[in-house]
């Protein structure tokens, strides 16, 4: 059996407000070719099918026309659980409608994934319970056992883990909730299976990226690798959008990664889906396939300032990026220069100014602003906007008295808010 691994399509996700919807439509075009040309029986998508709880018409649109394109007439099978930003109803709405095709839809960790009714030359569930079911799929002498686990927080699996509110008792009482789990469904799987599991949560040892919405809450939600079901042959994860294994996990285990970057700390990561070959009772075979369709995110860092960004623009530097840039500058932008930036290139997404002192170094000392006094606050942003020029003496007084006096006149106010709260 050949099995595709995918994950994190975050329909609905933009890029500082960039629509990346149509790189999500070319993604689904280009993972259906790959389904085609690979003659994949299964495809697996574990979570984070969506951005939003509530995406928009588009999103929905697209999910469900990626689910038809991959189905192919009910002759391939599709798995989909439920992630930290999908909304298990919504996700599932059309499960009546879906099962018919051979496309299972899991929105909750304890859902019953039932048998479906045999039809010649489709795929369908055989068996099925809580968190698990066993698909038969045409073409393909063997059947697969699949573990089922959407997003298992402390909610959506609707149990109190710990009494305790302290962080290591709730990550024990996480991990041992789990690891019983998949200790129960390891019972399902056979020697005569293909043994599967898929699911979407944070393993302890991943690489993380800064666009995805932290769940291990700290480290609660973090999941040992040693929980999952010792029997799988490939396990297949989602919520990490750097492709990567879990090194420490007793079995093959595996985030896809997001298809698409969706922050510009991803800049540079190839993306790509997994491809797994199995049979019962065999090691999987694995392999990545790298996909191509989102466009590149690019970092900037221009020392030379507007000149040297006219100068990578028109030698076609990035064309088809969406780029981060940082600037190095001795004065503030006029609006003239910042509407001349934002026309040079469609993708330029953040344009960061970064101010030279006046000797031309660049101060790049962290400091605590919200440590320093108030007179130091305006100096250092006067500074900034004039191009490391400091106020005089006599301005920074000025702005001491009229900060002073909005302070006094909003300390008087308090007793007359706090009143009328109180009736």
């Amino acid at each position: 059996m050949r099995i595709l691994h995918t994950a994190d399509w975050h329909f609905g996700k933009t890029i500082e407000g960039r629509d990346r919807l149509p790189e999500q439509v070319a993604f689904v075009e280009e993972l259906c070719t790959i389904c085609t040309e690979e003659q994949v029986d299964l495809v697996l998508v574990a979570g984070d099918v969506f951005q939003s709880p509530n995406p928009s018409a588009a999103a929905e649109e697209l999910f469900y026309y990626a689910m038809d394109e991959l189905a192919n007439h009910g002759r391939r099978g599709v798995v989909v659980v439920a992630g930290n930003h999908d909304n298990p109803d919504r996700l599932c709405a059309a499960s009546p409608l879906a099962g018919r095709l051979g496309i299972t839809l899991a929105g909750l960790p304890k859902e019953e994934l039932g048998p479906t009714s045999p039809v010649a030359g489709r795929v369908y569930r055989v068996n099925g319970g809580q968190s698990w079911l066993e698909l038969a799929v045409p073409g393909v002498e063997h059947t697969a056992m699949i573990a089922a686990l959407p997003y298992p927080s402390e909610g959506r699996l609707k149990e109190v883990l710990s009494q305790s509110i302290e962080d290591k008792e709730l990550r024990q009482g996480y991990n041992e909730r789990l690891t019983g789990l998949f200790g129960q469904l390891n019972t399902k799987y056979r020697s005569d299976t293909v043994n599967l599991a898929v699911s979407h949560l944070y393993v302890r040892g991943g690489l993380e990226s800064d666009s995805e919405q932290q769940i291990q809450i700290g480290g609660a939600y973090a999941v040992d690798p040693m929980a999952f079901p010792s029997n799988a042959q490939y396990i297949a994860l989602g919520h990490l959008h750097r492709p990567q294994y879990i090194g420490a996990a007793s079995v093959p285990c595996r985030y896809a990664g997001s298809p698409l970057a969706y922050s510009f700390s991803e800049s540079g990561y190839a993306k790509s889906v997994t491809l797994i070959d199995i049979k019962p009772g065999k090691p999987a075979d694995i392999r990545e396939v790298h996909v191509t369709s989102g466009k590149p995110l690019a970092r900037w860092r221009a020392t030379g300032g507007l000149a040297q960004v006219r100068e990578w623009v028109a030698n076609g530097r990035d064309k088809e990026a969406w780029i981060e840039v940082e600037l190095e500058i001795n004065k503030a932008l006029t609006l003239d220069e910042i509407h001349e930036l934002r026309a040079l290139h469609s993708g330029f997404v953040i344009i960061r100014p970064v101010f030279n002192s006046p000797d031309g170094e660049v101060d790049k000392s962290p400091v605590r602003l919200n440590s320093l006094p108030l007179n130091e606050l305006f100096i250092r942003f006067y500074k900034q906007q004039n191009g490391g020029l400091p106020p005089d003496d006599k301005l920074v007084a000025m702005f001491l008295d009229i900060s002073q006096s909005l302070m006094s006149e909003e300390t008087a106010a308090e007793p007359e808010l706090a009143g009328e709260e109180q009736t």
